[in-house]
């Protein structure tokens, strides 16, 4: 249980004993590269520690010299911020499994990764088309790889030192338990879709039984109207609590237990998204009885992220 202190200190630790990660995460989910070095610039700025990245956003290089620049500034120190990024389908064959970690180090800069995670549990075609499809559209899967075959792939790059933990991404309940089962090194960090629209309790309540920081990305709802942003529960809490509906929503997520992602795009967003404070148990409460449920992101029954523009 998190303690009502000030949350935006909050860092739950890894259940393999590699430190912490810190609950404020920043999503490096940003199409154009000029805004992906100012945005991560400003929220190192603004005070968070966690940048959360994937080989398929195709701007590691800049979220790289974002971060190179902060430390060369005496901002903040390599051994002070986190970082992930993930392994992307097009690259589950256990032999493509360490090249794509090393291209994603190279590219960031960086000479050991804090998190990396299986981007989604769908293996496609091996190769360099990051979205192979076939000339009807449809995706063309490799269903010669398991995902077991891929996660003992993951545990041979925490043996080699380079990578201090290993999850998943996009993926659902019965999906993980064969793979906590069977897995050697056990998965740390699973990220999924989470806000009070997909609170996703069954999830988090077997992470924390098995030590597995549940990390929500979307907690914001990734802008989709309508959204848990407009909700009249969480506008009215806001107002009582004196902080804004983003504030109220992250502040939710953290106090459950959860590590989060949300990417402000200006440094007004990014001051406002870490300055978040403990909400009364009243208030808690009210959003965890929110009846609304709806998935905004389809990625779990495909393998396509839906937040990726098209081509991009």
């Amino acid at each position: 249980m998190v303690e009502p202190t000030d949350l935006r200190m909050t860092r739950i630790p890894l259940n393999n004993g590699a430190g912490h990660i810190p609950a404020l995460g920043f999503g490096t989910l940003i199409p154009d590269p000029a805004v992906t070095i100012t945005a991560t610039r400003d929220a190192l700025e603004a005070g968070f520690r966690h940048f959360d990245c994937a080989e398929r956003y195709g701007n590691e290089r800049e979220v790289g010299r974002a971060l190179q620049a902060g430390f060369a500034a005496g901002k903040t120190t390599r051994e002070d911020i986190f970082v992930t990024t993930k392994l992307w389908n097009s690259n589950h064959r256990p032999e493509r499994v360490e090249p794509a970690f090393r291209a994603s180090l190279e590219r960031l800069g960086l000479k050991y990764l804090d998190l990396y995670l299986i981007h989604t549990p769908f293996a496609f075609q091996p190769g360099d088309d990051q979205d192979p499809r076939d000339q009807n559209g449809n995706v063309l899967y490799d269903h010669d790889v398991t995902l077991l075959d891929t996660w003992k792939a993951m545990e041979s790059l925490v043996d080699h030192g380079k990578c201090r933990a290993i999850g998943l991404s996009d993926i659902g309940l019965n999906e993980l338990k064969p793979i906590y089962e069977s897995a050697r090194i056990k998965p740390a960090v699973v990220q999924v879709e989470s806000h009070p629209y997909l609170p996703e309790t069954e999830l988090l309540e077997y992470c924390k039984e098995k030590g597995i920081v549940f990390l929500a990305f979307a907690p914001l709802g990734h802008g989709m109207r309508p959204g848990p942003l407009e909700d009249s529960v969480i506008s009215a809490i806001a107002a009582r609590v004196g902080k804004t509906p983003a504030q109220v929503l992250l502040a939710w997520a953290v106090q459950r237990g959860t590590a989060l992602l949300t990417t402000p795009r200006t440094a007004a967003r990014a001051t406002e998204n870490f300055d978040i404070s403990a909400l009364p148990q009243d208030a808690l409460d009210e959003i965890n009885h929110i009846q609304t449920r709806r998935r905004l992101n389809q990625v779990v029954t495909t393998g396509v992220p839906g937040f990726i523009p098209e081509g991009g």
